[in-house]
């Protein structure tokens, strides 16, 4: 099997869902089947600007060959009021023009790279996410060897007009959730594409969490206080975050006591000074593990999410969970797992973390379904075997030209 990718963004500097994915995809399937697997993608390192960083060119990251390709354009000044415009008008109303013109606007715009998949001699060319131009633009190019990751959840650029043409022009569909799944069904004519719901691998070994780790708590002024945590891309309102630290200020001032939250990843705003809110920034992965493996429970604010690894690495490290439950994709995480809470407002949010804090045994119970569910879902072995037989077959039916 020769396998390319193609992200608009890549490197082990990169720290997003769907580039983390793929990354962590292709150098498994290196490691694992032994496949001819390469990546084609831009020089950014950035999603907020798509500026170019890396030098272009061939590199190898574990395994991977990895094009880099200049760009021409990124994220351009307008983009913003053209999106918020055309967005609030109602997406489904945009023309294709207009549409177009969105993608465009947003970048990456890499003319050579769009070149690179239109010539890769792969036998399968997989593209992730939906959102951005190199998948819009490249995808419909090589359509008849395309294995499409969307990496979506229900927000409007969805139903832009430009969208449709590229999940139908795909001849196989890779799914993180059933909710991912359902929406893209609720959405677009694909009952007659190969298509399977996979899941994103868990880096940490599933076993029993390992000794509490002070340094961690003396960094960051935690002492021997209980704490909740959480891990997001950026910390701003559209992950939920400015909601959380209000929730998280009405819970201290109903409930007075050492409760402390930590944020943990890029910030976008800092939060209101505050002696119980602790925003640690980007964590190197040891610093998130330790985090997770010590805190009271994980909250997953976001109700954007495709997957969220971070809601499974939580039970893989020993924690408990708490989603917001408008979040399509981690509500079918604590359901299907019976092993996390859930909140839609402020009520909900103090009862889950009352119930978490106070009740006995409750916690232990939740985290030790949650590890089942991950265990038994997600570990990295049982994920390579699906999807490279999955890859497999589609390579087959392209081969044979059957249904």
């Amino acid at each position: 099997m020769r396998l390319a990718y193609v992200v608009p963004r890549y490197g082990l500097e990169v720290v997003g869902g769907a580039e983390s994915a793929a990354r962590n995809l292709a150098e498994r399937l290196v490691a694992a089947r032994g496949w001819e697997v390469e990546v084609l993608t831009t020089c950014a390192a950035d999603a907020m600007t798509w500026e170019n960083q890396y030098e272009p060119g061939e590199v190898e990251i574990n395994g991977v060959r990895v094009h880099r390709f200049l760009s021409e354009a990124g994220r351009d000044p307008g983009f913003h009021p053209y999106s918020g415009a055309l967005l609030s008008a109602g997406p489904a109303k945009a023309t294709m023009a207009e549409a177009d013109r969105w993608i465009d606007l947003q970048g990456p715009v890499c003319s050579e790279l769009i070149g690179a998949i239109r010539d890769s001699p792969a036998d399968l060319i997989a593209f992730y996410p939906y959102l951005y131009h190199p998948t819009v633009r490249g995808l419909p190019l090589v359509a008849d060897r395309s294995v499409f990751h969307p990496a979506t959840h229900d927000e409007p650029p969805l139903r832009l007009p430009v969208f449709g043409p590229v999940f139908q022009a795909a001849s196989a569909l890779v799914f993180q959730t059933y909710g991912e799944r359902r929406l893209a069904h609720r959405l677009f004519p694909l009952a007659a594409t190969p298509q399977i719901v996979l899941g994103l691998g868990v880096d940490e070994e599933i076993g029993p969490p390992p000794a509490p780790d002070a340094s961690v708590r003396d960094r960051f002024g935690l002492a021997d206080r209980p704490y909740l945590v959480s891990v997001a891309r950026y910390l701003d309102d559209h992950k939920g975050t400015d909601l959380l630290w209000s929730y998280f200020r009405e819970y201290k001032a109903r409930r007075p006591g050492p409760l402390a939250l930590v944020l943990v990843g890029q910030v976008v705003r800092e939060p209101d000074p505050d002696p119980d809110v602790v925003s640690a920034g980007m964590a190197d992965d040891a610093t998130k593990w330790a985090l997770l493996r010590e805190s009271a429970a994980l909250v997953s604010a976001s109700a954007f999410e495709a997957f969220s690894l971070a809601v499974v690495e939580g039970w893989a490290a020993g924690s408990a969970v708490i989603v917001n439950g408008r979040c399509e994709a981690t509500l079918e995480h604590a359901q299907r797992s019976g092993g996390g809470l859930w909140y839609e407002d402020y009520p909900s949010f103090e009862a889950a973390v009352d119930r978490l804090l106070h009740e006995p045994g409750l916690r232990d119970e939740l985290v030790a379904r949650g590890r089942r569910y991950v265990d038994d879902n997600f570990a990295w072995n049982r994920i390579i075997e699906r999807y490279g037989g999955f890859l497999e077959k589609v390579r087959l039916r392209r081969a044979t030209g059957s249904a």
